[in-house]
């Protein structure tokens, strides 16, 4: 079959615009192209002369058509070769740019990254990421939430993302929510540096998540308290000394809600439920532990339970206070330390760089940095030299079964619920 070639008026006379030649007109024998066909590629026509910024990109598109040649017999022969070459030297030049523009951006499509989903706060977490993103050449899309249900928010969205996962690791500052996500069936395992090393209280027997880099459980407290006074044991909260007046962040949330959970599975639900309701009468409640520590600094309160690394800002800051480590006698049940842990989501998009990152997370590097840094975190890896600001090594810690904490929480949520909300 023959071919047969239409004619399309607007493109004929954008074609000429690119020549520098004037609009042939149409034989009587050549078929139109489709109407719509037609309008579309004039209005393109029209709007590639009146902005020249659109030469380079349109240069594209009718580059094979510079094979046709239309005679302008207005011009001279020399002005019509220098227009022509002027032209197509443009041309040519924005081609090359806008393939190079395509070029990059293709890369940067290409480009490795993994969305991590962070629980820690961004002022401690985020030089550790951009460290991971510098040296490693990952992007991490990092996702951090409040400070007072950044674990709860972080953990709900994971759970509403389940059928089409967008997580790839979740860097929690606690236990008890990974814990749950495992139960939910939403960890994958993996494997940590082959030198990672710690107590089995802190890592997962299934490998699907991994602790790292504890924080404790404290007093802050004024110093001008007398020590007659000054709080020894959490049991202070509830009966606190010649009327002193304590705080406590909602334990809903965070380090404070494990910390309920771990007293739950201790103490059973009839004890743990009245100390709760005396807590909740004699105590100061905010949103967080970070306000805890601020207020006690300011002088709101005369002490508060709180995380060590919002006790050491605090302390760093200059404000009149001091850390206090509860329940360190021999009948106590010590303190909590309470670990960063780290799990890559089942049927993360980035698998590789998830692992990837959460060895990197898990070294002993990390773990000393943040030893070092403004958080003060308790490094739990054997073969870290690095010790805390907050002097722990002498601590007694408090012994914990996380699985079984996580166990009743869903039962001591019934009665916190109601209290705290």
């Amino acid at each position: 079959m023959p071919c047969v070639r239409f004619h399309c008026p607007a493109r004929a006379s954008l074609r000429c615009w690119i020549h520098g030649h004037s609009a042939p007109k149409r034989s009587s024998n050549q078929p139109m192209m489709g109407s719509s066909m037609c309008a579309s590629t004039s209005r393109l026509a029209n709007f590639m002369t009146t902005t020249a910024r659109w030469k380079s990109m349109w240069s594209v598109v009718p580059h094979l058509c510079l094979r046709h040649r239309v005679r302008n017999t207005s011009a001279s022969k020399s002005q019509q070769v220098v227009s022509r070459w002027d032209r197509r030297r443009w041309l040519m030049g924005g081609s090359a740019g806008l393939l190079l523009w395509a070029t990059g951006c293709t890369s940067r499509r290409q480009g490795r990254e993994v969305v991590a989903y962070v629980a820690l706060d961004a002022e401690f977490s985020q030089p550790i990421l951009e460290e991971f993103e510098r040296t490693r050449g990952i992007d991490v899309r990092a996702v951090f939430d409040v400070e007072s249900t950044k674990t709860v928010g972080l953990v709900n969205r994971l759970i509403a993302e389940r059928r089409r996962t967008r997580c790839d690791l979740f860097w929690n500052n606690e236990i008890l929510h990974t814990l749950r996500l495992k139960k939910l069936g939403m960890l994958q395992p993996f494997e940590p540096p082959r030198d990672y090393r710690v107590p089995d209280t802190f890592r997962d027997p299934q490998g699907q998540w991994y602790g790292f880099a504890a924080r404790a459980r404290v007093f802050l407290v004024r110093k001008n308290l007398p020590s007659d006074t000054r709080p020894t044991s959490i049991q202070d909260l509830a009966e606190p000394k010649a009327g002193l007046r304590p705080a406590m962040a909602r334990p809903l949330f965070g380090t404070t809600a494990t910390h309920a959970a771990v007293l739950f599975s201790q103490w059973g639900r009839t004890r743990a439920t009245k100390y709760y309701r005396a807590v909740r009468e004699k105590t100061r409640i905010y949103s967080g532990n970070r306000q805890v520590a601020e207020a006690v600094g300011r002088g709101e309160v005369d002490f508060g339970i709180t995380d060590t690394d919002d006790a050491i800002v605090q302390i760093e800051k200059g404000a009149p206070v001091e850390v206090i480590f509860p329940d360190q006698g021999e009948s106590d049940i010590g303190t909590l330390f309470i670990p960063n842990t780290i799990c890559l989501l089942r049927g993360a998009p980035h698998r590789s760089e998830a692992q990837e990152l959460a060895r990197f997370l898990l070294s002993s590097h990390v773990e000393t940095r943040l030893a070092r840094g403004p958080s003060a975190q308790i490094p739990l890896r054997q073969d870290v030299s690095a010790r805390s600001r907050i002097a722990a090594d002498a601590v007694r810690p408090a012994a914990v079964d996380f699985e079984r904490a996580a166990g009743v929480w869903p039962d001591a949520m019934k009665v916190l619920g109601p209290l705290f909300r």
